[in-house]
């Protein structure tokens, strides 16, 4: 998961911070030599590293620091600020009044995801209530077309394509008209990317800025390439004028040194983050949250509005009714399992989690890994109807029949049966989380598990 690597480190020197009842000068500096090791192993550009040590340094060292009740914690939260600062502020993509056309261009290197995450951009406008049209301009790259087509069709989002056998620039102006002329105030521009950046791209980029009154220019990097992520950004922002970043790939990511750096090396801000190849993977980038998972702080509040997204809150209320009651089955199991994918499965989750360092994470998903899951989803699905409602009339001969099915052996579906039953005592046990005294809603007025 994003920053795994670094978060871990850094958890790790805090850890021996907080364990200090007073700290020197001395430690403080030893401790941000340890911060600055793993900044850079983590790709973050070296200056950027430089500016950030020293401007904590400045802070920390002073006299209402070390001789405060809690140093320790006061160093972390300097550390936790100057983060912020460095990523910037959370930014959006600016979009003109409905009354008129909003016209954004992404750019990039080809594999970096581009084509993709315009068709994401274009799902998130429309929910918006905007209008969208996605405008295939990459005439170069085979299948480009038809993948923009595929992914706008998921959307519900209308395609503009002229085919590969027209100028970029041409295709650009042909679909601004066409949405003028069909009430649609969006367009995204779903531009050619190359395997390194070249002159041709570059002048083709240009000449759309020149022909067509482009809104934002979108630059998507991808955020595993690191440090080339950040010298990607440097010359597109040079060369063309980029407005915002998009990071892909940052789920993947486990050093992070591209989020750390773009913003201070550019200073353009990153909008959004791909947290996985769904097209409803893609979060607005929040600096503040971003600095609280990297220091093991969690993100509450993006867990949150995950939930708010995906959730049925009419089928969630029905949930905690049968938690209450004891009547929770294996339909609600299932219910509960599909409703953590929306939310990006467990390894996301648990990213979100506060104190929840990069072994503990791998404990987990090891216990908890995609293979196990869909096998527990084959175990439950090869039951019948009656047995998901019913799960006490599983006896011996069905649960051979359910293994059968599942093509899995008979102790696993006798785990699960005993973990499920485990699970339901003792949510049966826990009516306070579950939202029960004096009319207030637990976690689980919300949450499907």
């Amino acid at each position: 998961m994003a920053f795994d690597s670094l978060s871990e480190k850094l958890q790790n020197v805090f850890k021996n911070l907080r364990g200090k009842g007073r700290l020197t000068e001395a430690d403080v500096k030893a401790a941000l030599k340890e911060v600055k090791l793993a900044l850079l192993e983590a790709d973050v550009s070296f200056k950027v590293v430089k500016q950030f040590i020293k401007a904590v340094e400045e802070r920390a060292v002073g006299t209402d620091v070390l001789e405060s009740l809690t140093p320790g914690q006061t160093v972390i939260k300097i550390v936790h600020e100057e983060m912020i600062r460095l990523m910037g502020t959370a930014e959006e993509i600016h979009l003109k009044p409905s009354n008129e056309i909003t016209v954004i261009m992404m750019t990039g290197l080809q594999g970096a995801g581009k084509t993709t995450t315009a068709a994401k951009l274009a799902g998130k406008f429309k929910i918006k209530g905007r209008k969208v049209l996605l405008a295939a301009c990459d005439v170069y790259r085979p299948a480009a077309i038809k993948q923009l087509q595929v992914n706008g069709e998921k959307q519900g989002v209308e395609v503009f394509s002229m085919g590969d056998q027209h100028k970029p620039v041409n295709i650009a102006k042909a679909a601004v008209e066409h949405a003028k002329s069909n009430g649609m105030s969006v367009v995204i521009l779903d531009t050619a990317g190359r395997l390194h950046i070249d002159e041709d791209m570059m002048n083709e980029l240009i000449e759309i800025k020149k022909n067509v009154d482009v809104t934002e220019t979108i630059l998507v990097v991808d955020s595993m390439t690191g440090q080339d992520a950040v010298n990607v950004a440097t010359a597109f922002s040079e060369k063309v004028g980029i407005d915002g970043v998009i990071l892909t790939k940052l789920d993947g990511d486990t050093r992070g040194g591209a989020a750390l750096s773009i913003r201070a090396v550019t200073g353009k801000p990153i909008l959004y983050v791909g947290m996985g190849e769904k097209l409803s993977d893609l979060e607005q980038f929040h600096p503040d949250r971003m600095a609280s998972r990297i220091l093991g702080m969690g993100d509450i509040l993006t867990m949150i509005e995950k939930a708010q997204e995906t959730i049925d809150e009419e089928k969630s209320k029905q949930m905690v009714q049968k938690l209450k009651k004891n009547q929770f089955d294996f339909e609600d199991y299932l219910e509960s399992m599909n409703q953590m994918k929306k939310m990006g499965g467990i390894s996301s989750l648990l990213s979100m989690m506060p104190g929840m360092g990069g072994s503990q994470m791998k404990q987990i998903e090891d216990a908890m890994d995609e293979k196990k899951m869909a096998r527990i989803e084959a175990i439950i699905l090869s039951m019948t109807k009656k047995e998901r409602q019913n799960p006490d009339i599983l006896n011996p001969s069905r649960k051979r029949r359910i293994a059968k099915g599942a093509g899995v052996d008979i102790s696993e579906v006798n785990r699960l049966v005993k973990q499920f039953e485990q699970s339901r005592k003792m949510m049966k046990q826990l009516p306070g989380m579950m939202g029960g005294r004096r009319g207030k809603r637990g976690m689980f007025g919300k949450l499907p598990f």
